[in-house]
Parts: structure tokens; sequence; C-alpha cells
């Protein structure tokens, strides 16, 4: 790929990247007032967020049950309130654990 079409690339999902920050500033001046629309733009990032990683989560392992067990760990600390760090943490040692639990048995 030749320094201009990368360079081209770059400045378009630059555009791309700002325009999508930039609209809502843009379309909506006044205060939303709508309950729907405020829930919507409030769960919306989330919602986006858990669609991008679950199938990641179970395609990252090799083996779909230590992918559920991993998920399912992070999931159970996450509803314990525990930290970013300690689910992350423990979704990877229950992963771990279970595929060398596999592997022994």
């Amino acid at each position: 790929m030749s320094d201009a079409k990368c360079y081209l690339y770059i400045l378009v999902m630059a555009l791309v990247t700002y325009l999508i920050r930039a609209i809502p500033f843009v379309l909506f001046r006044k205060q939303i007032k709508s309950r729907f629309i405020k829930s919507l733009l409030y769960y919306l990032p989330y919602a986006v967020l858990t669609a991008m990683t679950i199938p990641d989560i179970f395609t990252s392992t090799g083996s779909t049950l230590t992918a559920a067990v991993g998920c399912l760990a992070a999931v159970v600390f996450a509803l314990l309130g525990k930290s970013l760090l300690t689910v992350a943490v423990a979704a990877c040692m229950a992963a771990f654990l279970t595929d060398l639990a596999m592997k022994l048995l």
C-alpha cells in the first residue's frame, strides 16, 4: 500500500470518528426531555460493547466450555461489585483452571 493511500484511509477514519462525536451536538441543541431517548442514549454504549465483546469471549480460548466458565466467573464477580482487575483475573483463572482440569481428565 502506498503512503498516500494509507494517509487517505487515516483521514477518512478520523473524519468518520469526528462526525460520530459531533453530530449529536449539532442535532440536539436543547436538553433532551424524553425518558425513552435518555435511556436509549444511556444504555446504548453498554449494549454495543456487549455485542462486540461476547462473540470474542467464546472464541478466545479454543474451547466453548472454558470460555463459558470464564464468562460466568466474570459475571459473578462483576455482580458482586468487584473491581475490573479482580473480575478480569478471576475470569482468566477460571478459564485456565477449567482448561487444566480438562487436560488432566
